[in-house]
């Protein structure tokens, strides 16, 4: 099948599966008489699988690593299973995360008068200069917004 049949089926992009190809993370396609791309159905089989591992957040990196595990019959179920729990810690890390800048940015969104004066906590929070060194979020809410403007 060619390339966009083979997108089709799995569900990932022309452009990716050449992406794909490029990297190394799936063999090179073999070439029909014409020079065009020619997948077979296990290739497709390997592209959804990527294209499930992508959507559950892996990287690249770790999706070479899970397709290494699953080609290797041999292998460890628990190296499968620290693979899924390093994914997950890392989830909720940025789920976490997350919910801070949402908080933060809610108070914030609270502490605005909305009205039609100039002054605005949410602006005076961003240019506050520790906002950019990676704290500014949690000392925003840690400060209680003492800049409140009614």
């Amino acid at each position: 099948m060619n390339i966009g049949d083979a997108a089709t089926r799995s569900g990932v992009s022309a452009k990716m599966i050449r992406y794909y190809e490029q990297i190394g993370l799936i063999p090179t396609a073999a070439r029909t008489a014409s020079g065009y791309r020619d997948y077979a159905p296990g290739d497709v089989h390997v592209l959804r699988f990527i294209a499930r591992a992508r959507d559950l957040g892996f990287s690249i990196a770790e999706i070479t690593e899970l397709l290494d595990l699953w080609r290797n019959k041999d292998r460890r179920s628990a190296d499968v299973k620290a693979q899924a729990q390093a994914r997950v810690q890392d989830l909720r890390h940025k789920i976490a995360h997350l919910q801070e800048m949402a908080d933060t940015l809610e108070d914030l969104a609270n502490a605005c008068a909305g009205n039609e004066r100039p002054s605005c906590p949410i602006l005076h929070q961003l240019e506050m200069p520790e906002a950019g060194d990676g704290q500014g979020t949690r000392r925003a809410r840690d400060n209680g917004l003492k800049e409140r403007i009614a």
